[in-house]
């Protein structure tokens, strides 16, 4: 750290490089905490956790005692080894015992990603509630057709406030808190979907995976998945990024383009040649063809070979998007981890090392602060993959039965997980010696008594 620190100074390392930096090394240094010990009330397996998205304080857990809980972990509740272990009980639970409260397993549970006012619940009840934070109350309920896996909506979304649910059903169905009612229903998995994921670019891009093996994605503005992923389309590697010049060359050119007249009069005039002529001309990639053309009869939201693709030989388990959007991971119940071009929609060919991945219940995947690392539950250990090698960075052990879900705080550079030992681990950086003596208990100096 000293060496960067030093560079910093130095002006060799910028600002952006440096806290990049920092922030990796620390991540290098991920072990068991030994100053910081969740207390969790759940009395079965833990499926889902989640820390706030907007103060990174707040967090939340669901468990298959139909329990859900809400932890501070950035203020503990009491210390314990002379101040030197911060204990974070729950602030409050919502339990079995509640009026309101789910009859069955909580196999989701996520925060309102605007504040923290709200979080949303998922049970195998066949139930999704909104909960109240402040006053612990269900302000409202959706009745699901089945058993609900997973939900999640997106941190991007302005214009709407969308709960998709990923159910037993062979349909996804989007939940709308504005009006309390479903708004979309999306049709083309053939068997339970196991899990759905926001896309990190765009509010109107759904993802979803089903226990049919398929990958679909969707434009909640259009009827019918636009993209359906098969893991015998491939490409080779990492997609080579735009440099910076280029982009700027190409976007003074189309200005300067756009500014002349004469120069598009041309062009325009061939374009009407070609089209009522017998020549033909090729549609640009990423465009609409025209109407009737043979790719949009071959459209994956559509009957055709395209729509029975698979992107696993078993269900999908779980989803990730990458921060920047481009990328996609998916994991399988054929013990398998792929990572997906967005924009091609081809399987990069990442050899991820061997893992062996639960197949029965979905899985919580997570990704460090820039996507270098993805955190995959493999029975009862955790293992950090590099994204763009499959090389295994590090691996947590520490739970003593199937670890089902995980999630990266990117404020605090700490990883917390969640298994069927009803336990919540917490793994931090590993601390300085001058940092292991502070706590309540050692605030003095040299001079007191």
């Amino acid at each position: 750290m000293w060496k960067e620190i030093g560079d910093r100074e130095r002006g060799i390392l910028r600002p952006k490089s440096f806290t990049t930096r920092i922030k990796s090394n620390r991540i290098r240094t991920l072990q068991i905490s030994n100053h910081k010990d969740i207390v969790s009330p759940h009395r079965a397996s833990i499926n889902s956790l989640q820390v706030d998205l907007t103060e990174g304080r707040y967090l939340l857990s669901g468990a298959a005692d139909a329990s859900a809980a809400v932890y501070d972990v950035q203020r503990a509740t009491e210390y314990e080894g002379g101040g030197l272990i911060a204990k974070h009980k729950c602030l409050f639970v919502v339990d079995k015992q509640h009026e309101h409260g789910h009859k069955y397993a909580i196999s989701s549970a996520i925060w309102y990603p605007v504040d923290t006012g709200l979080f949303i619940t998922g049970s195998h009840d066949h139930h999704i509630n909104v909960w109240d934070t402040n006053t612990t109350q269900v302000v409202m309920n959706f009745k699901m057709p089945g058993k609900v896996y997973r939900t999640a909506m997106s941190s991007l979304a302005t214009s709407h406030m969308l709960i998709a649910a990923g159910t037993e059903d062979v349909q996804v169905r989007l939940c709308d808190i504005a009006s309390g009612a479903f708004s979309h229903t999306l049709s083309g998995h053939r068997d339970g979907v196991m899990t759905v994921e926001w896309s990190t670019s765009s509010e109107w891009v759904l993802v979803t995976g089903g226990c049919d093996g398929a990958i679909r994605f969707w434009d909640i503005r259009r009827a019918g998945c636009f993209l359906v992923l098969d893991q015998s389309h491939s490409q080779l590697g990492r997609r080579p990024t735009i440099p910076e010049h280029s982009a700027t060359n190409k976007a003074l050119t189309s200005k300067s383009l756009s500014s002349g007249q004469n120069l598009n009069a041309k062009p325009r005039a061939q374009q009407r040649k070609l089209a009522n002529g017998n020549g033909t001309k090729q549609s640009p990639v990423g465009k609409m063809p025209a109407k009737g053309s043979l790719r949009q009869r071959l459209h994956p939201g559509m009957l055709s070979s395209l729509d029975r693709a698979t992107a696993h030989y078993g269900a999908v388990t779980g989803l990730k998007a990458t921060e920047d959007g481009m990328y996609l991971l998916s994991a399988g119940s054929d013990s398998r981890l792929r990572l997906w071009d967005v924009a091609s929609g081809c399987n990069t060919l990442v050899n991820f090392e061997t893992v062996r991945l639960q197949g029965s219940k979905p899985i919580q995947l997570a990704t460090s602060q820039d996507s270098a690392l993805v955190f995959v539950p493999c029975m009862t250990a955790v293992k950090a993959f590099d994204v763009w090698s499959g090389n295994t960075s590090q691996t947590f052990r520490g739970h003593y039965e199937y670890v089902n879900s995980c999630w990266f705080s990117s404020q605090e550079q700490e990883l917390y997980t969640g298994g069927n030992d009803k336990q919540i681990l917490v793994w931090s950086p590993s601390r300085l010696i001058a940092d292991e003596d502070e706590g309540p208990a050692q605030d003095r100096d040299n001079w007191s008594d």
